[in-house]
This record gives structure tokens, sequence and C-alpha cells, in this order.
């Protein structure tokens, strides 16, 4: 597996989201920030629109759940089409029990971390996920300042991956930019969100292309 650009769609015209989607077709999949106010101070969509996006686009939608009860909430976005569904250890009861739901309802499963947990703990887990997520800012708003401190997580996240010989995906998200993701790939990220970089730019599809090249080095 390459290099992966994942383009979120939250700092996209939300009134137009499927004309949004259209405009980055060489995108890998399409992340969708799933905010409830409760687990970060943002609400954004629910599986509603999810299932209404899923049916729009032929791009796989990566689910990324910044909600609380998130044990009794995610399997619900698998159903609504997303290929992938990513839950916050920090809001799941049952890490293990509810990655093989999401497998079971048909999507990869991924956990997030935010930026000061540490990923050591959950070495044991790898094996059950399909994808780890680090924040690289605090979750809750797009465009914020990528933060350096995670790189040092990065690199011990890879080598737990590597010392499990697990194919599990690396993504990174957030202040991912032309001027960041060369740090994360080196670090050993693979799959990248980019949200203001890619949908700021005057030609979103052109960045998602530059932002690959550049990861790739």
């Amino acid at each position: 597996m390459g290099i992966q650009i994942t383009p979120s769609i939250l700092n996209a015209d939300f009134a137009a989201l499927g004309a949004e989607v259209a405009r980055i077709p060489s995108a890998d999949w399409v992340h969708v920030d799933v905010m409830d106010n409760h687990f970060v101070p943002n609400l954004t969509f629910g599986p509603t629109m999810v299932e209404a996006l899923a049916r729009s686009t032929d791009i796989p939608l990566d689910a990324h759940l910044m909600i609380t009860d998130a044990d009794r909430h995610a399997p619900t976005y698998a159903e609504a089409g997303c290929g992938s569904v990513t839950f916050h250890v920090e809001a799941a009861q049952a890490p293990v029990r509810l990655a093989r739901e999401i497998r079971a309802a048909g999507a990869r499963a991924s956990m997030a971390l935010k930026p000061a947990t540490p990923v050591e703990p959950y070495e044991d887990l790898l094996p059950e996920l399909d994808m780890l997520l680090l924040m690289t800012v605090e979750p809750g708003f797009g465009g914020q300042k990528f933060l350096d401190l995670v790189l040092p997580k990065i690199r011990r996240a890879r080598a737990l991956m590597d010392k499990h010989g697990v194919e599990t995906w690396l993504q990174v998200d957030g202040g991912v930019s032309l001027e960041t993701i060369e740090r994360c790939a080196e670090a050993g990220a693979d799959t990248f969100v980019a949200g203001s970089a890619v949908y700021s730019a005057d030609d979103p599809d052109a960045m998602i292309e530059a932002l690959r090249a550049a990861a790739a080095g």
C-alpha cells in the first residue's frame, strides 16, 4: 500500500457537498469529520448525511467519529456506506469488540488517538485494526497548526507496527500541508488527511497530487 491522500470535507462548502467531492477525483478517500458537540466542541454531520454522500460519489468514505458513546454509534456509519470508520479510543469502552463490529458491518476498522494519548498501551490492539489515526492537532476544528510534538509518536507507532508485522495503515490528521506532509511520511505515516490545504487551493485536485508527490519524497 502506497501513499494515500484523504481530503477532509470539513473545509468544503456544506451546501454543495456532492459538487465539492466531485472537485477531488484523484482522492483515495473522502474524509468525513463527524462531531457531536460533546466529545469535541463542534457539530457537523450525522449518518443520514453520510448515507446521502455515499450515494453521490464512487470515492470511498473515511468517517472520523469525534463523538461520545462510540461503541453504540460507530457501526451505524459502516451501515450508512462508509468504507472506513474511525472511533476515538478515548470515547470507546470496548475498542476490540467495536473494531470487530465495524469490520462485521463491512467497513475497515480504525482507532484514533488525541495528541496527548500515548500509543504504547494499545500495542496489543494493532492486529485488530485496519488503520491507526494519530491526531496532529486537538480534534474539533479545521485549520489548526500542525503539532510537531506528535512526530515522535508517529515513529513509535510505526515501530510497533513493524514489530508485530501488521499491515495496519498509519493515518495522520491535522495541519497536513505541503510544509508538513514530508515530515509525517518520514516518521512513518502513509495515509494523510488534508482539509484546509486542499479546499483552500485554487485547484483542489492538483493539490492532492502535489501532496502525494511531497509525501513520496
